[in-house]
């Protein structure tokens, strides 16, 4: 299928590794030029130089933390006026309640929640003057079904949800949607964390740490990075232009929910 995104500009966030490197490398397959951002300097022009050699679109890199007023601004002004704005960071460590003070959930909430508004609040006006325009935001599964765990995520990224819901209504007559994509757990760096942490904690190994999850997900496997960027990519594109404040599980069938 033709997206019909071809010669579009995204800018897609903490897109080094994972699933914002599925994503960029989605678009760009696409034809749509990119503006990546990660805080790792190295990892990021080795993405973006593999991208460019596989697709032959102009990639603009931006090293920076996207969660300081810093990072923000340098963003916005490689993005210029993009067409399409993929909003992802990566989420905060688990714990439990007891563990966390104001400062943690501050944190969480500056990474989460509160960038991915800023960054909508900066390109979404020059979409809605040109009548076209797509957001993605990267949240997770916790947020339809929150898991223990990762309190800081769950709260942090429902928050998200909620803004989106309402922005996304508002601004949907002017042709640009806002969307979320909800991931389960993907073979990416952030799985490698968690089951480490699992493994650490009850003395077994990363392999058996990551057999045991994936026992508990329906495909019995995890997802992973090109077919999560495929589901971005669609959302981005042309033909999505009826889908608004929806927010899609990618999770292998682990949230059971009916509606």
């Amino acid at each position: 299928m033709d997206m019909g995104i071809a010669g579009k500009r995204a800018l897609v966030c903490a897109s080094s590794r994972g699933l914002g490197l599925g994503c960029a490398e989605a678009l760009a397959a696409e034809g749509v030029d990119l503006v990546m951002n990660a805080r790792g300097r190295e990892a990021l022009e080795a993405s973006a130089q593999a991208i460019r050699d596989a697709h032959g679109v102009d990639v603009v890199t931006v090293a920076c933390d996207v969660t300081t007023a810093e990072g923000q601004a340098a963003v916005l002004k490689a993005a210029g006026r993009a067409d399409i704005l993929v909003n992802n960071a990566g989420g905060p460590p688990p714990g439990m309640w007891t563990d966390w003070e104001r400062d943690d959930f501050i944190r969480a909430l500056d990474a989460n929640m509160l960038t991915p508004i800023m960054l909508i609040k900066g390109l979404v006006p020059a979409m809605m003057e040109r009548g076209w325009g797509r957001v993605v935001n990267i949240t997770s599964q916790a947020v339809r079904s929150p898991i223990p765990v990762l309190g800081l995520s769950n709260s942090a990224r429902t928050g998200l949800t909620g803004y989106v819901a309402g922005t996304s209504r508002q601004v949907a007559a002017s042709g640009v949607t806002i969307n979320n994509l909800l991931p389960g757990i993907h073979a990416t760096d952030r799985a490698d964390s968690l089951d480490g942490a699992v493994a650490k904690s009850e003395g077994i190994t990363l392999e058996e740490a990551r057999a045991r999850r994936e026992a508990t997900i329906p495909a019995r496997r995890y997802g992973t990075r090109a077919e999560f960027g495929a589901a971005c990519a669609f959302l981005c594109s042309q033909h999505a232009g009826f889908i608004v404040g929806q927010n899609v599980l990618l999770d292998g069938g682990g949230v059971n929910l009916t509606m």
